[in-house]
């Protein structure tokens, strides 16, 4: 019996006082809070705005890249007006979900004022022998393995497809997507740039 006594002071001596909770929740408050600012200030920082000044923006519209069908897409051409940039491959599944809603886009009427264009990120065969089975009325590049490098400097630090970019009119990035893109998307971006 004297020994359950001595287990029962013992439990007691570790519960904790109403103060030492309080104190314990306030902490894990602040801590929680803290992580939350410090994430939304690192998301803040990697997806803001960018001008067309800045040196990864002024870099991207020197960018030429071979045509699937053959010729040269080069970007400064699109410059002057907004334009929605999507880095797609053939392997990736979200990619080959979201282009015929990016290919519609392009199609409409009320957004023939965003230009729209492809960078594949994938072999050049692959993406010919995929376009061919697939067609898109929008134009692509082929971007290869430096269009991974290229969507990192404008945002893309983990590499992840499909990414989207929508560039004002004076060339600087407006906004970013990593991830498949939906109909929301669109018309979010639509409206911020009317």
């Amino acid at each position: 019996m004297g020994h359950d006594t001595g287990m029962t002071q013992e439990i007691e001596n570790q519960t904790p006082s109403p103060e030492s909770n309080q104190r314990r929740q306030a902490l894990l408050a602040a801590v929680g809070l803290a992580a939350g600012l410090a994430g939304a200030a690192w998301a803040w920082q990697k997806y803001q705005a960018r001008p067309a000044t800045d040196p990864a923006v002024k870099l991207f519209w020197q960018q030429v890249f071979e045509r699937p069908e053959g010729g040269d897409l080069s970007l400064q051409k699109f410059r002057g007006k907004p334009l929605l940039v999507n880095f797609w491959a053939t392997w990736c599944p979200p990619c080959i979900e979201e282009l015929p809603l990016l290919d519609a886009f392009f199609l409409e009427k009320d957004a023939k004022f965003v230009q729209v264009v492809g960078l594949a990120i994938d072999q050049p065969s692959a993406v010919r022998r995929f376009l061919s089975q697939h067609p898109l009325h929008f134009p692509n590049g082929l971007a290869g393995l430096g269009g991974t490098e290229l969507g990192k400097s404008l945002g893309n630090t983990e590499s992840v497809l499909p990414f989207s970019i929508i560039f004002d009119a004076d060339g600087g990035i407006l906004r970013q997507k990593l991830g498949k893109l939906t109909e929301d998307d669109l018309k979010s971006w639509r409206q911020s740039l009317a």
